[in-house]
């Protein structure tokens, strides 16, 4: 009869919907524990290189040791500044807070910026006093500009209210934050495999943070409305950048 042709009409709409939302529901877990990961190992990071601010870096790593500027405080400040700004940027994320608590959300991102310029400053000092030759000077050098490019337009489109692109720009400048993980998986990584330390160290200084950029633009692309990288629901997304 024209009832159960219906339903059966209707049954696949049914079911495709029930697949797209199940989709979805895994697409946002598989984000949400991205997310936690590395908030969690942006936390580890930052409280291991709280030491380089203890006299004599108790287990500081011997190349870290050995720049040329490090006994003048320039690494103290670096270490400082970024494990803080590690500490701080995985919260400033989270779409709950920015709802909630506006105010500190405005507070944290002013900290933030502080310490990723003063990191960022530290770090072209640091990468000019590198050991291990010019192609990981350069690296790091190239590095820290980009940081510091990241993070004071960040500030500057916040400034401007501009919020869309303030918030594309915050997602490069934690990414390039992140080369502290990175850079600490990458160095784990080559002592495994049992690489020349004179020919990864300088492969590391651009591993630890062009990939790191690279997926934060595929990130941004990839943004949903309303979720932690997204607009606003109902918000007309700004033109890239």
């Amino acid at each position: 009869n024209l009832g159960s042709d219906a339903r059966a009409m209707a049954r696949p709409a049914i079911v495709r919907r029930r697949i797209g939302r199940a989709r979805i529901m895994n697409a946002s877990k598989v984000r949400s524990l991205g997310y936690w990961a590395m908030a969690a190992s942006s936390v580890a990071v930052a409280v291991v290189s709280y030491r380089y601010l203890i006299p004599g870096a108790p287990g500081g790593a011997p190349p870290i040791l050995a720049n040329r500027f490090t006994h003048l405080g320039v690494l103290t400040v670096h270490a400082g500044f970024a494990a803080t700004a590690l500490l701080i940027g995985p919260f400033q994320f989270l779409t709950g807070l920015r709802r909630r608590r506006p105010s500190l959300h405005r507070r944290l991102g002013t900290a933030y910026v502080v310490c990723c310029l003063c990191a960022g400053a530290g770090g072209l000092l640091l990468a000019a006093g590198v050991t291990e030759g010019p192609v990981a000077s350069a690296g790091f050098a190239l590095l820290a500009t980009a940081w510091l490019t990241a993070t004071a337009n960040a500030w500057r489109l916040a400034r401007a209210r501009d919020f869309v692109r303030h918030e594309r720009w915050m997602i490069r400048s934690f990414a390039l934050t992140l080369a502290a993980v990175t850079l600490r998986l990458y160095l784990g990584l080559s002592f495994v495999l049992g690489l020349d330390y004179a020919v990864a160290y300088p492969a590391i200084s651009f591993l630890c943070w062009i990939p790191n950029l690279i997926a934060a633009e595929f990130f941004i692309a990839a943004g949903r409305p309303g979720g932690f990288i997204g607009v606003a629901r109902g918000a007309s997304p700004a033109p890239a950048p």
